[in-house]
């Protein structure tokens, strides 16, 4: 059983979004996940998580766009996270976990998972464990593949089912702007629906382009451009038909490239520069193909600490 020095009273930690700039994905495996080569980066669209000591165990609150629609149940992605964090220390989960919600939710942006990784931060800050970094991101690992990158933030480039991460150098900044659609969609689902229309088809192994790699360490936006891709997208479309036109609606306003995020529904433009995006933002919301338009830059710092009281 571990002993805690220096506990604090309340942490904040905020945690950026990701986009997948490379989604490339496997065919199922044995365990029902799959093989992926996942180019991560981070986006300046974060939310905060809020640790406060409070008895009786994990409690969870949020607010901020789309609040209703995160569960505040055991499910949640950051009460699973302190709950982990409490046993693998050997001591009582008593804490009070405040969501200020700011990453689309169930937006393909790992908005989830990011409150995961900040949970686990901000309860090993609050409990004064100062569990070491490989630690924390084998905790992430457990709590779901894209976790351990909301910790680590930057660029990375994900492997096995995308837990296991190797940085990547960025050479400079990239715009974008993300469509937000109404309703969300189930990453199973998705993953379901790609398993559907490659029944049957040699599925290749999963590889990030080197092309790819030389854009983001280059900080070139066209080149980065040419080479976007997600594997995932046809399924996505296949599920939501109308991102299509979303899709269409960022590019023919002058997005460099435009893509599914994640495992979407939210639509991911490339632009060149700040003008750029809010020129595609504001095409965005009036052809009335999606909820809302955010304009954010990356890369962005992963989970840290902004607030600590004693």
């Amino acid at each position: 059983m571990s002993t805690t020095t220096g506990r604090r009273t309340s942490v904040t930690v905020r945690v950026p979004a990701k986009v997948n700039v490379r989604l490339a994905v496997g065919g199922a495996r044995p365990d029902g996940y799959h093989d992926l080569a996942n180019v991560f980066l981070a986006v300046s669209l974060y939310d905060e998580v809020t640790a406060v000591e409070s008895p009786g165990g994990v409690r969870v609150t949020c607010s901020g766009p789309d609040a209703h629609q995160v569960p505040l149940d055991r499910t949640n992605l950051a009460a699973r996270a302190a709950e982990a964090l409490a046993a693998r220390h050997g001591i009582a989960p008593d804490v009070h976990l405040h969501i200020a919600k700011d990453i689309p939710v169930a937006g393909g942006m790992a908005g989830g998972s990011a409150d995961g990784a900040a949970a686990l931060l901000a309860c090993d800050t609050l409990w004064g464990l100062s569990t070491p970094r490989e630690e924390l991101l084998a905790l992430c690992a457990d709590l779901g593949s894209d976790v351990p990158f909301s910790l680590l933030g930057g660029a990375a480039l994900g492997t096995g089912r995308g837990e296991h991460l190797t940085a990547l150098p960025v050479g400079g900044d990239f715009h974008w702007v993300f469509a937000v659609a109404d309703g969300g969609l189930s990453t199973p689902a998705v993953y379901a629906e790609f398993d559907r229309l490659t029944a049957g088809a040699e599925v290749p192994p999963p590889v990030a382009a080197p092309a790819l790699l030389d854009a983001l360490r280059t900080g070139d936006p066209a080149a980065l451009a040419a080479t976007l891709a997600n594997d995932l997208q046809p399924a996505a479309l296949s599920l939501r038909p109308s991102l299509a036109a979303t899709l269409a609606a960022g590019t023919t306003a002058g997005a460099l490239a435009a893509l599914v995020s994640g495992s979407g529904p939210t639509t991911a433009f490339l632009v060149e520069d700040a003008d750029a995006a809010a020129q595609v933002a504001a095409a965005l919301l009036a052809s009335g193909t999606c909820r809302t338009a955010r304009i954010a830059t990356s890369p962005a710092q992963g989970a840290v600490v902004v607030s600590d009281t004693a």
